[in-house]
């Protein structure tokens, strides 16, 4: 019997076209604990339609998707609290600060003792000093970490990024990519999108490039 354990994410034959143009055609991913897959090529190569497959947040033409080896559907409490998503800036609560979103996630995901765990998050981020405040005072950098934020503060198996580096500056994908790699270290599977060629070469394990390169 074999001892190697079954990947986090696994995606067969995935298709999706908008009318007659193939964005993804026959997408093929396995994505491990500890292992980070990281989705290139220009854009409209499909890099977001595949996340967005992924997630559920649109459905595929054809194709088998699978988390923690069960088909994909959001009704699934196992995969609802496997899956940690970024997409873009979340639609947040325009009467909710800062720590009061952080904490809203952490407690919906049954977090242990959620407020020392959101303080500890909010340090991480980088945005302790702005815990009080209401997201639309935040600078878009800053927003860009909220997002980022309400995934790390809640539990995960697989974490499902979409150009997790907008509006980050410098020091800001530093961090970013210490992140992610502790995320691997404590065995978390992820897959995103990115442009960013530090990024990819610092996190990915595996570089699958969608699109037309030439």
């Amino acid at each position: 019997m074999s001892t190697t354990a079954a990947p986090v994410l696994r995606v067969q034959g995935l298709v999706k076209a908008f009318g007659d143009h193939r964005v993804l055609d026959g997408l093929e991913l396995e994505v491990p604990a500890g292992v980070a897959t990281v989705l290139v090529g220009p854009n409209g190569s499909g890099k977001s339609t595949a996340l967005k497959c992924i997630t559920g947040a649109d459905q595929p033409d054809e194709g088998r998707i699978e988390v923690l080896g069960e088909e994909l559907d959001e009704r699934s409490a196992t995969i609802r609290a496997a899956m940690a998503v970024v997409m873009d800036d979340l639609d947040f609560f325009p009467d909710l600060t800062v720590v009061e979103h952080l904490d809203l996630f952490a407690r919906a995901h049954r977090v242990p003792d959620p407020d020392a765990h959101v303080d500890e998050v909010l340090r991480e981020v980088g945005l302790s000093a702005q815990s009080g405040q209401f997201p639309v005072s935040l600078s878009s950098g800053q927003r860009r970490r909220l997002a980022l934020a309400s995934a790390f503060v809640r539990p995960r198996r697989l974490l499902v990024l979409d150009e997790p580096e907008q509006r980050l500056d410098t020091e800001g994908v530093e961090w970013l990519v210490e992140r992610l790699r502790a995320e691997k270290r404590a065995g978390l599977a992820i897959v995103l999108a990115s442009h960013s060629p530090v990024l990819v070469e610092a996190v990915a394990d595996e570089v699958v490039t969608l699109g037309r390169t030439t």
